[in-house]
């Protein structure tokens, strides 16, 4: 059996999850039951579209299911770094090549709460960014070997 990761997540990430994982459980699963038992009412199963395609949503359904059970079993609600140090859990404004952009730093799952697209930790970028303070500029090495600088011009908590 693989090893489960513990995944960092806001509270609001983390209620997100959960919300989704009780509407996964409960009405969505009922609504494609029903549509799966109507459709074997139609009778022969193996030229029926529809049936067919309620079984493969059932399963992707399921598997969602899952994912969401593990993912809040191993979830550590996160407490973010303080304002104007960049950390896991923080909504950074950065500098980079004259363009100004927003990022959440952490993992993807925190993305459930917020409309930021997400810089991993572990990523290059993200690995310069960790610990960094509001008017510092790192310097990371992109895939190409190339070295880019950036200025961090906010760190906020994400809320």
């Amino acid at each position: 059996m693989a090893e489960e990761k513990t995944i960092l997540l806001t509270q609001a990430a983390y209620d997100k999850l959960k919300e989704e994982l009780d509407h996964r459980q409960g009405e969505y699963r009922d609504e494609i039951t029903e549509r799966i038992a109507a459709a074997r009412a139609e009778g022969d199963l193996s030229e029926n579209g529809g049936y067919q395609a309620a079984r493969e949503e059932q399963g992707k359904n399921e598997g969602r299911i899952n994912e969401l059970i593990v993912k809040l079993r191993n979830a550590k609600i996160l407490k973010a770094p303080k304002a104007g140090t960049v950390g896991n859990g923080s909504l950074v404004t950065l500098t980079m090549a004259g363009n100004e952009m927003v990022y959440v730093l952490g993992s993807r799952d925190l993305t459930v709460a917020t409309d930021y697209d997400v810089i991993s930790p572990e990523s290059p970028i993200g690995a310069a960014l960790m610990g960094a303070k509001k008017g510092q500029t790192v310097t990371y090495k992109a895939p190409n070997g190339k070295d880019i600088s950036v200025t961090v011009k906010d760190a906020q908590p994400l809320k």
